[in-house]
């Protein structure tokens, strides 16, 4: 079996956020899509061991931003290969908090999602959270990033915690 024909899939890249207590974290997420339309619900897949996932669990929560095309590197990097449990991933972060509390990334963001869990689907290292969406906006018109730009152009690596890793 070639586990490459899953890079096909078209992704895009988006950053998932979520609050518990007074303490917010988000990361870098490429499993986001819309589920339902009426109402209007959104699934996510986030490792079972980030600190992000830790945070939905708890607060029944999340946000998702869409990113655009232009995202540095390093602003990706701050969300996708370093922890919430060392540093403040949204300090100096241009953001604002949403109407469930979670932080929503405003900074390189084209579109943002807002959900409340409904429903939550073990599948193994992974849980498939689907929120039914509470608030939504485009805040730019630039272009989304998709996956295959990420890996293409910018030269980005897939996470050894991202739902489409492939041990090579």
């Amino acid at each position: 079996m070639n586990l490459k024909a899953l890079q096909k899939i078209t992704y895009g890249l988006y950053i998932v956020c979520s609050v518990q207590g007074d303490k917010l974290n988000g990361q870098i997420a490429n499993t986001v899509m819309q589920v339902a339309s009426e109402p209007p619900a959104i699934a996510i897949s986030i490792n079972k061991h980030n600190l992000t996932h830790e945070f939905i669990t708890g607060s029944k929560v999340f946000s998702a931003s869409i990113l655009c095309q232009d995202t540095p590197m390093t602003f990706i990097g701050r969300f996708g290969f370093r922890s919430g449990r060392d540093l403040d991933k949204l300090e100096g972060v241009d953001y604002k908090t949403g109407s469930t509390l979670a932080p929503i990334v405003t900074e390189n963001t084209v579109a943002y999602l807002e959900a409340r869990i409904i429903h939550e689907v073990d599948v193994n290292t992974h849980t498939l959270f689907i929120g039914e969406l509470v608030n939504a906006d485009i805040v730019s018109e630039e272009t989304c990033m998709s996956y295959d730009y990420y890996h293409e152009i910018k030269r980005g690596k897939t996470p050894v915690n991202a739902p489409n890793y492939i041990k090579t």
